[in-house]
């Protein structure tokens, strides 16, 4: 839903389209569902993207998420409730989300690639750079969140 602003998807499928084969290869890669939602909603928050944290902390509550997860999520390093690999998941998700501090820094890619490996490496990458891009479309054109009485 957009409040007054344009709607790319209609004026512009062909280049907003693109993001849908890209995010469907990525549910289709090494990550799982879980995975690629709080690499989603981590982002999302670092970015202020309202409505990508509600859809996608609305789908992982529907995928089996645990609320208390999806709200430790902005202090994942202080908090005892994520796996080794969801942390340099998260820990990726920041550098690339905030890509203008230092970007990928070469420590986190290099325990990445001993923790992930590179397949999933590169799917994170392309996860992160997606949901960026997201952010970005609905940030700019004032996507806001849906309400709903469930």
């Amino acid at each position: 839903m957009t409040t007054g602003r344009i709607d790319i998807s209609k004026i512009n499928p062909g280049a907003y389209n693109p993001l849908f084969t890209l995010y469907n290869n990525i549910k289709k890669s090494s990550l799982s569902d879980l995975e690629f939602l709080l690499i989603e909603i981590r982002a999302s928050q670092i970015n202020g993207c309202a409505y990508c944290i509600q859809i996608h902390s609305k789908e992982a509550i529907e995928k089996g998420e645990k609320q208390y997860r999806i709200h430790a999520l902005s202090t994942w390093r202080e908090s005892p409730f994520f796996t080794t690999e969801e942390q340099i998941l998260l820990e990726m998700t920041e550098e690339i989300t905030n890509i203008a501090d230092k970007g990928l820094s070469e420590c986190v890619y290099q325990k990445a690639i001993e923790i992930l490996g590179q397949e999933k490496v590169a799917d994170t990458i392309m996860a992160i750079c997606c949901i960026n891009s997201w952010n970005r479309i609905g940030i700019a054109t004032s996507m806001t969140p849906i309400t709903s009485k469930s």
